[in-house]
C-alpha cells in the first residue's frame, strides 16, 4: 500500500516499483495484482473452450467465424511478411555501411561501454567465442568495460573459467571485471536479472566511481553469454545513441540472429530459432510496439535510476523496458538498430533433448505475460502517464499474449471442429461441405509467407563449413514446412502453460538454456 508521502518520491523509488508477483503486496493491491495474474489465462482458456462449444451448439456461427478468421490470418501473414522483407533490406543495408565514417562527425571519445555477460556453467568454447568477437570489434577497446558475471552457485569451475578468460583477453580492454553473484540473497529469483543487477552495481563501485566516469557517459550492453557481436556493433550503437531524440531515455535493440550453430543444429531447432529472429525483425519495423529482448543496450544513468534489472522475476530483459517506461511517466523509447548480433540456436545432443529444451526456453519467454500484470498495475497507480498511452499499450499487450496462445490452436481446430462436432442439420448444408475447402485454400495462400521466410533465412546463415554437404541448403529451404507444427508445439502450448501457471499462482523460476557446441 502507498504511504502518505510516497507520491512525492520519484516513481522508481516507490515501495512496490519492483513488485514481481502478487504475494509481495498486501491488501487491495495484492488482490488487484492477483486478479491481473488470472486474466490472461482465463481469457485464453475461455476462447479455446468457447470455440469448441460453438462448434457443438452453434456450428453455423463457428463455420462463418473460421472463414473470417482464416481471411484475417491471410492478411496478417501478408502484413508481417511485408515488414520482414523491409527489415531484411534495412539490415543488409546497415551491414554494408562504414559506421566508423558515419560517427566521425561526432565527439564520442568520452563515452564508455560496459558489456555485461552473465553466465552460469556454459562451455569454454561459448564464452571464448563471445570474448573473441569483442576483441575484434572496430572500436577503441580501451573504452570497453567487459564484465564476466558469474554465479557463486556455479562453484569453482565457473570461477576458474572466468579467470582463464581474463588471463587471455583482459589486457585487450580498458577494464575487465569478474563478478560473482551470491546465491542466497533474500527476495531474489535466481537468474539473469539478479546476476546482471549485481554486476552493474559492482561496475559502479569498482570502475565508474573510482575513475570518475560519469553515468550519463556510459552505455551498458547486456548480452547473453553466447552473443557474438559483429565488428561494427559499437559504431552502429554510437551513431544511434548520438542521433536519438532523447538518448538517456532510450534503449537500443539489435536483431538477435540465432545462427552461431546453425549448420549443426537440427531442422526443428533452426526453424524455431529463425522464427524468433524474424519476429524481432518484424518488431523492428514497428518500434512503437517494441520492448527490449535478450541482448540490448541502455545508458547506465537510466539503469541506475531504476535500480538496474529486476531481481525477483523471470523475464528481466523486457521488464527493464517497462521499469524505465513507467519510471519516466511513459516518456521512454526503444530504438531498433536493424543490426545483428549472433546467438545460438537452442540445440541439445539428442533430438528429444532439443525438443525439451526448446519447449522450456519458449515457456520461459512466454512467461513474459507476467509483464502484463506489472504494466496494468502501475498504469493504475501512475497518473502522469497519459490515458491514451495506457489504453494503447494495455490493449496491445493483451492482444499480443492472447493471440500468441489462441491463434495457432484455433487455426488447427476450427477447420474440422464444426464438421466433427456439429449437428446433423449442419452436416446437410452446403456450408458444411465447402468449409474445409475454403479454409484450406485460404491457408495455402497464407503459406506463401513461408516461401519469403525460406529465402530470407538462406541469406542469413553463416558460410557452409567443409564437413557439411551442399545438399544441406535444400534441407534448410524446405524445413519451413515445419512451421505450422512449431507454432503450436513451441509457441501456443508453452504460452498456455505459462499463462495457466500464472493464473493458478504456480510461479515459475528462471530456467537457464543449456549451451552446446
Amino acid at each position: 500500500m502507498e504511504t502518505s508521502k510516497e507520491h512525492l518520491l520519484p516513481y522508481a523509488r516507490r515501495a512496490d516499483f519492483h513488485v514481481g508477483r502478487a504475494p509481495e503486496l498486501s491488501g487491495r493491491d495484492r488482490r488487484f495484482y492477483r486478479f491481473l495474474e488470472i486474466v490472461p489465462g482465463v481469457a485464453s482458456w475461455a476462447t479455446l473452450i468457447g470455440v469448441v462449444l460453438a462448434s457443438i451448439y452453434a456450428p453455423f456461427f463457428a463455420a462463418y467465424f473460421i472463414i473470417a478468421f482464416a481471411m484475417y490470418w491471410l492478411l496478417k501473414t501478408a502484413f508481417l511478411s511485408w515488414h520482414l522483407r523491409y527489415n531484411w533490406k534495412r539490415l543488409r543495408h546497415h551491414m554494408s555501411l562504414n559506421w566508423q565514417v558515419l560517427i566521425d562527425r561526432f565527439s564520442y571519445e568520452h563515452l564508455y561501454h560496459v558489456v555485461i555477460l552473465p553466465f552460469y556453467n556454459e562451455p569454454e568454447a561459448v564464452v571464448d567465442a563471445t570474448l573473441k568477437s569483442l576483441s575484434e570489434v572496430k572500436y577503441d577497446k580501451q573504452s570497453l568495460v567487459v564484465v564476466l558475471a558469474a554465479e557463486e552457485r556455479a562453484g569453482k569451475p565457473a570461477q576458474a573459467l572466468a579467470e582463464k578468460m581474463k588471463a587471455k583477453y583482459g589486457e585487450q580492454f580498458g577494464y575487465f571485471l569478474i563478478t560473482s553473484h551470491p546465491g542466497d540473497i533474500a527476495g531474489e529469483v535466481a537468474g539473469k536479472g539478479a546476476n546482471a543487477a549485481w554486476a552493474a552495481e559492482e561496475v559502479r563501485t569498482k570502475v565508474l566511481d573510482p575513475h570518475g566516469i560519469r553515468y550519463n557517459h556510459t552505455l551498458v550492453s547486456i548480452f547473453d553469454i553466447d552473443t557474438v557481436v559483429y565488428p561494427d556493433y559499437f559504431n552502429c550503437l554510437i551513431w544511434h545513441f548520438m542521433t536519438a531524440e532523447r538518448p538517456l531515455k532510450t534503449s537500443f535493440q539489435p536483431v538477435p540472429v540465432f545462427n552461431n550453430n546453425m549448420w549443426d543444429a537440427p531442422a526443428l531447432a533452426r526453424v524455431v530459432a529463425m522464427s524468433s529472429t524474424f519476429w524481432e525483425m518484424v518488431q523492428q519495423e514497428r518500434p512503437e510496439r517494441m520492448a527490449t529482448f535478450s541482448s540490448h543496450s541502455v545508458s547506465f544513468q537510466a539503469l541506475y535510476e531504476v535500480g538496474y534489472w529486476q531481481r525477483n522475476m523471470v523475464s528481466e530483459d523486457s521488464r527493464i523496458y517497462w521499469n524505465l517506461l513507467i519510471a519516466n511517466d511513459g516518456e521512454y523509447d526503444v530504438v531498433p538498430l536493424s543490426y545483428p548480433v549472433s546467438m545460438d540456436a537452442n540445440a541439445a545432443p539428442t533430438l528429444w533433448g532439443t525438443i525439451k529444451n526448446i519447449y522450456k526456453q519458449h515457456r520461459r519467454w512466454t512467461y513474459g505475460v507476467e509483464n502484463f500484470c506489472y504494466i496494468l498495475y502501475h498504469f493504475s497507480k501512475n497518473p502522469n502517464i497519459s490515458r491514451r498511452k495506457k489504453w494503447k499499450i494495455g490493449l496491445q499487450q493483451a492482444e499480443g499474449y492472447w493471440s500468441l496462445v489462441t491463434n495457432p490452436i484455433m487455426l488447427f481446430i476450427l477447420g474440422w471442429a464444426p464438421i466433427f462436432l456439429g449437428s446433423a442439420e449442419f452436416h446437410q448444408t452446403v456450408l458444411s461441405y465447402n468449409l474445409p475447402f475454403v479454409v484450406r485454400d485460404l491457408l495455402i495462400l497464407a503459406m506463401f509467407g513461408l516461401v519469403i521466410s525460406s529465402i530470407i533465412s538462406l541469406s542469413m546463415i553463416p558460410p557452409r563449413p567443409d564437413h557439411r554437404s551442399r545438399l544441406r541448403y535444400v534441407v534448410m529451404a524446405v524445413q519451413w514446412i515445419l512451421v505450422p507444427a512449431t507454432m503450436i508445439i513451441f509457441s501456443a502450448i508453452p504460452g498456455l502453460d505459462s499463462q495457466t501457471r500464472l493464473m493458478l499462482g504456480r510461479y515459475m523460476g528462471f530456467w537457464i538454456t543449456p549451451k552446446t557446441r
